[in-house]
């Protein structure tokens, strides 16, 4: 499994070199008077990727911690209601 996954990897890197290789024109980016910039597209989807990955963390990161505190709230009742369970429990009948 390990020497597929290095494959795949080593195709993948491949692929990005040739992609990059292959288009290297630079093309011109412009938004209204902010900004003109000259970027190649190679350069641009990479960006892209890194940026969508960065996002992708962050919002993960989130949703962690949304979760625990889900868990944390959930913890806490399942403690409260077991304390209330063992309150309304009749004591052990004790034989002599």
């Amino acid at each position: 499994m390990r020497i597929i996954y290095l494959i795949l990897v080593i195709i993948l890197a491949l692929f990005g070199v040739s992609f990059s290789h292959f288009n290297s024109t630079p093309i011109r980016l412009k938004y209204f008077n902010f900004f003109d910039i000259e970027i190649q597209p190679y350069l641009m989807i990479f960006i892209s990727l890194l940026a969508g990955v960065i996002i992708t963390g962050f919002w993960g990161i989130v949703e962690r911690f949304r979760l625990n505190r889900t868990i944390s709230r959930l913890n806490k009742t399942i403690r409260d209601l077991r304390k209330e369970l063992r309150i309304n429990e009749p004591p052990p009948i004790v034989d002599k």
